[in-house]
């Protein structure tokens, strides 16, 4: 028997990339298919491949070029964009846990979608469809590219994070061709809220390593920092829940 270490740092990689996918992909996958069950799947499909096409382009450009960055000033810039992007994404999951913003429902950006789609007619049908799909699943892509290559080359794991990104999109694309309706039924905010926490997790790593800091048990303090910041979510939760909930307050974004 072959026995396999795995650190945490790539086990927080791993998650932190697939869920982060796997959240974009839910919300770029409802759009694709109000777009194809409106205006058509030829152009639906169209429109989610050059989309795909482009973020590849940008993984493929931008992830070599940061190879060569110093490490000490990755660690640190990579650290930066990780406690951002990680803090936004816990804000929000925090606010629509405590009710204070609504949760976000994929039905209700279907319906949104093809009623958008549903007002223009004419020759300009394929081209709305396509442009529709490309920007749905560009800008939700966007967010997972930056992901990938952050964690990746910060990790010098770019190959790994690729690889589980696109497990990630091959499975959500699987389950919803196969569920052939909205995927609303998943627990979006609940993945959302661990996102945040590893991705805040990880940025706070990364920028004492960048800082010199030395972490007790190297990559193993990184799982005391998800513990940490999960606490935390939780017991930001339970103080900020109304006692008598009412109509959750939409806040922007």
């Amino acid at each position: 028997m072959i026995a396999v270490s795995v650190s945490s740092g790539t086990l927080v990689l791993v998650g932190a990339v697939f869920l982060a996918c796997a959240v974009e992909m839910v919300e770029a996958l409802t759009i694709v298919f109000a777009v194809g069950h409106t205006r058509g799947w030829r152009s639906a499909f169209e429109g989610t491949a050059a989309a795909l096409a482009a973020l590849a382009a940008l993984v493929a450009v931008f992830g070599p070029a940061l190879v060569h960055v110093p490490l000490t000033w990755l660690r640190l810039i990579v650290g930066g964009v990780l406690l951002i992007f990680g803090m936004q994404w816990l804000r929000k999951a925090i606010l629509r846990s405590t009710g204070l913003k609504a949760k976000h429902d994929e039905d209700a950006i279907y319906q949104e979608t093809v009623a958008e789609l549903q007002v223009a007619t004419g020759s300009d049908r394929d081209r709305i469809a396509f442009v529709m799909a490309f920007k749905g699943v560009f800008l939700e892509g966007l967010e997972v590219v930056i992901t990938v290559l952050t964690l990746g080359t910060s990790a010098h794991r770019l190959g790994l994070a690729v690889v589980v990104a696109a497990l990630a999109v091959v499975i959500v694309a699987v389950v919803g061709a196969v569920v052939a309706k909205q995927l609303s039924k998943v627990p979006e905010n609940a993945m959302k809220m661990s996102v945040g926490v590893l991705l805040v997790s990880y940025g706070t790593f990364w920028v004492g390593e960048g800082l010199k800091v030395r972490w007790p048990g190297g990559d193993t303090f990184l799982a005391g920092f998800v513990v940490l910041y999960a606490c935390v979510c939780w017991a930001l939760v339970t103080m900020i829940t109304p006692q008598h909930p009412s109509n959750p307050v939409k806040v922007d974004a």
